[in-house]
């Protein structure tokens, strides 16, 4: 019950690597700028509460392996892989929202 011929456990997690990694440049990409933009230059005053946000938010990006991995051992496979850029924009978008609220908070009300 694997989906696809031949899809043992080595290609299915090549794959989800393959996929997910890629896309951890562009959510990357997509914070840091949302962070550059939000902070207008104070970036090095928060240099270490971005590092410590960025390291949560990867962190929680790869929990995307957890259903990735498991629906691509299921009869759903070839469907999932059309379609999983989905839960990476939806990921990506929600990640974005809240580091827009983080942000804001640094940007306006400073660490208090």
């Amino acid at each position: 019950m694997t989906g696809e011929p031949g899809s043992g456990f080595r290609e299915i997690a090549t794959d989800a690597l393959r996929f997910w990694e890629r896309g951890r440049i562009a959510f990357n990409l997509i914070l840091l700028a949302l962070s550059i933009y939000m902070l207008r230059g104070d970036v090095f005053e928060y240099l270490l509460a971005l590092f410590a946000y960025a390291l949560i938010a990867n962190v929680l990006y790869t929990t995307a392996y957890i259903p990735d991995v498991f629906i691509q051992h299921s009869d759903f496979r070839g469907l999932w892989r059309r379609f999983r850029w989905l839960l990476w924009l939806a990921g990506t978008a929600f990640a974005s929202f809240i580091a827009f609220l983080v942000l804001f908070g640094l940007a306006f009300n400073g660490w208090s």
